[in-house]
This record gives structure tokens, sequence and C-alpha cells, in this order.
């Protein structure tokens, strides 16, 4: 029988999903993209006037939200928290950084949450709906604690010696609150301004890594010593937050991206074709489920000294790659068969595997084989 003038190997894509030519694995285009970024920002921006129409309806309970900011005060000093006039005065003593501190505590809040999630959205999605579920379970159970515990911030609190720094040397995030009326005042319990900054540093380190990745939590630690020496919260607001934020994280913890990211199936080594015998190594990698025929009698002794090609297919009848079945290669010697060349020859057949893999690619066997095959003695002489 003939040899096979030409190998067909099974194609490879080029990433997982299929070929990339395929419309089905191709991403989807600029237009679903669009839709799909418009949707999270209408999510979050319902979810956002929920929240102030929230703040807003809790107001009102000035005398209560003071009754509990002397509470809290007294609380703090029993639990020998420090002092939040002893930061302030701190603070006081360098002018430009009560001006960085207000600023902080004006621009930075929402700007760095969102440039956060916008972050996320773009180049890690499925950190990007945890984190956002996280902020939204923080944020309504900070507005139920809101209608609960209405709570005046320490900067209200005069007689205490604490001072409303934004007022006094700007930039100011909120007017007289009798006469504010986009904001409720009466809301510092929990502070969100901790708590919220608390889940970007969580978000980022989670989905960026690095040595380095605990500097993310510089973010909550600078935002808690601006909210107490601002006057604007208590040390208990901003545990109070994180007892909120853990929380949130608690009821989450299954829809962590790294248990819900499938277990990657490892590579399968790479068949190698057995040295010296390169055609019988390409053969099983082209058609690994081929079955093995073999016509005649088992492989004669005397091949290898025979026949230059015998020797060589001698050589190539090896065992390659497990589950695939060796190529057979069989030869008769001898003067006396039906159907054999004039006596003293030696017929040898190569018998073809079956049908090869189909694909586009197609490798000729002659540059397959490329171990030549060892001279025969000159004292004796056969034909082909």
């Amino acid at each position: 029988m003939s040899v096979p003038s030409s190998l067909t190997l099974p194609k490879c894509p080029d990433r997982p999903g299929g070929d990339p030519s395929d419309p089905a694995g191709a991403r989807p285009g600029f237009l679903a993209a669009l839709r799909s970024a418009l949707r999270e920002i209408a999510l979050v921006a319902v979810l956002f006037g929920v929240y102030k129409v929230g703040r807003l309806a809790a107001d009102g309970h000035v005398d209560e939200a003071f009754r509990n900011a002397r509470v809290v005060w007294d609380v703090e000093r029993w639990l020998h928290l420090p002092g939040e006039l002893a930061v302030q005065h701190t603070l006081l003593g360098w002018p430009a950084l009560v001006e960085i501190a207000n600023t902080y505590y004006a621009y930075v809040h929402f700007p760095a949450t969102a440039a956060c999630l916008i972050w996320l959205y773009l180049f890690r999605p499925a950190h990007y709906r945890w984190t956002r579920n996280v902020l939204t379970l923080l944020t309504s159970g900070a507005l139920l604690v809101h209608f609960v515990i209405p709570l005046a911030p320490p900067r209200m609190l005069t007689d205490t010696g604490m001072l409303d720094l934004g007022h006094l040397f700007g930039p100011a995030v909120y007017g007289n609150p009798e006469t504010d009326h986009f904001s409720n005042q009466y809301a510092a319990m929990p502070s969100l301004h901790f708590g919220w900054a608390l889940v970007v540093a969580i978000a980022l380190i989670s989905a960026i890594g690095g040595r380095h990745r605990a500097l993310w939590l510089l973010h909550p630690a600078i935002t808690l010593l601006v909210i107490v020496a601002t006057g604007n919260h208590y040390w208990l607001d901003a545990i109070a937050a994180a007892a909120l934020t853990g929380a949130a994280y608690a009821l989450l913890r299954n829809y962590h991206p790294d248990q819900l990211a499938p277990a990657a199936a490892p590579n399968p080594p790479a068949a190698t074709p057995a040295e010296g015998a390169p055609l019988a190594g390409a053969l099983a990698e082209a058609a690994p489920s081929a079955g093995a025929l073999a016509e005649g009698a088992p492989l004669a002794g005397a091949l290898a000294e025979a026949a230059p090609l015998g020797g060589a297919l001698a050589a190539a009848t090896s065992a390659v790659s497990a589950g695939a079945a060796a190529t057979a290669v069989s030869a008769r010697a001898g003067s006396a068969r039906a159907g054999s060349a004039r006596a003293g020859s030696v017929s040898v057949t190569l018998i073809r595997s079956a049908a090869p893999a189909e694909g586009p690619t197609s490798i000729p066997v002659a540059q397959l084989v490329t171990t030549q095959a060892p001279k025969v003695p000159s004292q004796r002489r056969t034909s082909l």
C-alpha cells in the first residue's frame, strides 16, 4: 500500500472558547458593552438617589440626635478611646494640613469610590459585581441605622470645645443645618466615608494584589483621621461602619470572585515523537484515535539487515502517546509467497492508518522524515 502524501493535523484554537474568527466566540460589540455600562450607571444612580431620599426622610429628630451624641461621647470616654478634641487640636497646629483634610473629606470620598468601580467594571468584572453588591448592602444597613439612631456630629457639640473646621478654614461640605435641605447632618453613625473607603481598599487589594497591596489601606486610614479631626464623625461611627462592612462581606462570602471562578484544567503535555522515529511520532499526533492494522507475519528479525527502508521502519515501531494505537509496519522476507516480488527480494508494506483528523493544516510526509536510513553492507545486496 502507498504511503500518504500528507498528514492533516487537528486545528488548535488561538484562545479558549473556539476559533477567534467564529462570531459566536467573539467579544460583545460596542453597542452591547455600552448598554451594559448604561445599565450599571443607572443602577448606581438609583441606589444613590434612594439613599439620599432616605437620609432626608430620617431628618428632623434634632433633640434625639443631640441626646444620642452625648451618649456616644460618654461611651467613648468610658472605653478610653482617644478624644476627638485632642486630634483636632493637633491638626490645628498645621493650618495647611487643615485645608488638606477638609479637601480630602469634601472631594475624595465620591470620586475615589466611583473611580474604583469604573476600573473594576472595565478590567475586573467579577470583582466589580462583588464590590457593587457589598456597597449596596453597606449603604442599606447605614440607612437603616440613620432611621433608628439619629446622631449629631461632634462639630455641633460646641460646649465640648469641638470646632467646625470646614466652615472656619474651608472648603465646607455642609451649610447651616437650619437652611440646608439637601443633606441630613444628623446621620453621623455609621460613617460611610470610612465604610466606602474600606470597601475600596479591600476591592483593590483583592483585584490587583502584589507585594505592596497593603498600601491601599492608606485610603481608609487617612479617611479615619480626616473625619475625626475635622469634627464630622466620632470614633464609634467608624467602628460601626467597619462592623457593617464586615457583615456585608460575610453575607456575600459565597460570591467572592475566587470562589466563582472555575478551576482551570491543566494542559495535557504535548506528545513528542520518539527519537529516531519521527514518522511514527507524527502519525500518533495526527490521528491519536486511529486503529492499527497489520498484514502478514510479524516483523522479521532479518528486516534491519535486509533493506535500508526496513531498518528505518523497524525503529519506527515503538509505542507513542498513551491511549493511541501504534502504526503497524510489516514486512515479508523470503522467496516463496503468492503476490510477492521475484525470489531473493524483500517486500515491505506500510499500512496507512485510519482517516486523519480534519483540519486546515497539512504537512508533507517528506518534511517529517528526517532520519537517514543505515547503509547496506557491501557483502549483501538486496533489492526492493
